[in-house]
């Protein structure tokens, strides 16, 4: 049995999603892989892979004193953080040099996002040393209960009578805020929820004016901040949609959680959702195609059905048994690979 140390120093910060994402891979090992892996998090003491899950300076000084082979969980490029975070020069490219020379260090990466493998390549990683694994959600957590939880209605402020839409996600300039609003009020008749908040405060790009806009929105919008990850699958219940207007995503935890907890989703027409769903799903370009998608959900109770098995079939496809057994083969790879012993990419070079 191989053990498995998960280093996730800054892993904390509220509303964020690489936090969700480790714990819920945690969870998902713990759950799904025993007998096979041992667990344990922030000590190296007999472990045989070291796993770091955040670009933090104690993360990074776990890794560099590793005597074990590291995995490093690539949840962003620098280049990705355009439209989330601001960074002033000379901070921006101090940062984006920092992260690069973790990642070089570790002995195997992780990606969220099968797209990074291209543009981890770029910066001279190799590719033989990169792998693409999904995020999961706990599907005994995140799944149908509506009427389950009555008081979230009061909480939040929802009226179960109307047809409710959620968004999830920081309020960022890159997930769309400024298109939802738009689309809201081109549906005066649906009510709009948009869960998240400023997890990096004022470094977040476009802080002010998103501030400004969620001071005075449309009568039928509601910004609800962080909610605790306990309430969201009681609060996806109180929902009748996810809409997810964002102009770049990595892998968004949203959509994995709505799916399984038995929403259809409304998503922009991205290139990387082609490649990670697998499925049909409702997608538009323009905000005007986004509204008349919402409208017809409403309005056409086949229509909401047909989109309800598109949702059940991503919610198949990242079942947990699945996705466990590719993490719990993944592991016993790079053991046996390194033959336990540390061999950092910065020593290597691309084929």
């Amino acid at each position: 049995m191989l053990t498995i140390n998960m280093i996730t120093p800054g892993n904390n910060v509220a509303g964020q999603g690489v936090g969700s994402a480790t714990n819920e891979l945690i969870h998902l090992l713990e759950t799904h892989a025993k007998g096979e892996l041992r667990i344990q998090a922030n000590t190296a003491k007999n472990a045989d892979i070291c796993h770091v899950h955040t670009v933090h300076p104690l993360s990074y000084a776990q890794m560099l004193a590793a005597k074990v082979p590291v995995v490093m969980h690539v949840h962003f490029l620098p280049d990705t953080l355009e439209g989330s975070i601001q960074l002033t020069p000379p901070f921006d490219k101090l940062f984006s040099s920092y992260v690069m020379k973790m990642y070089k260090s570790a002995d195997e990466l992780v990606v969220v996002n099968p797209y990074f493998i291209d543009a981890l390549e770029a910066y001279q990683l190799p590719r033989e040393h990169i792998t693409y694994l999904p995020n999961v959600v706990d599907a005994s957590v995140f799944r149908p209960a509506r009427g389950e939880h009555p008081l979230i209605y009061d909480r939040y402020g929802i009226d179960p009578e109307a047809f409710n839409v959620i968004s999830v996600g920081q309020v960022q300039t890159r997930k769309g805020v400024m298109d939802f609003l738009e689309v809201a009020k081109r549906c005066p008749q649906l009510q709009f929820y948009w869960a998240g908040g400023f997890s990096f405060g004022a470094f977040t790009d476009g802080y002010k004016g998103l501030k400004e806009q969620m001071a005075n929105p449309p009568a039928n919008v509601h910004f609800l901040d962080i909610v605790p990850r306990e309430e969201m699958n009681a609060l996806y219940n109180a929902m009748d949609v996810l809409f997810m207007p964002s102009y770049a995503e990595l892998f968004p935890m949203a959509v994995i959680e709505a799916v399984n907890s038995g929403l259809p989703i409304v998503l922009r027409d991205l290139d990387l959702y082609r490649v990670i769903y697998f499925t049909d799903y409702l997608r538009a370009s323009d905000n005007a195609g986004f509204a008349d998608l919402l409208l017809h959900l409403r309005q056409d109770p086949a229509f909401y059905d047909k989109a309800l098995t598109y949702s059940k079939k991503i919610a198949d496809d990242y079942s947990a048994d699945s996705i466990a057994q590719k993490w719990i083969a993944y592991y016993h790879h790079v053991y046996e690979v390194h033959e336990g012993k540390r061999k950092p990419l910065l020593m290597k070079k691309s084929k």
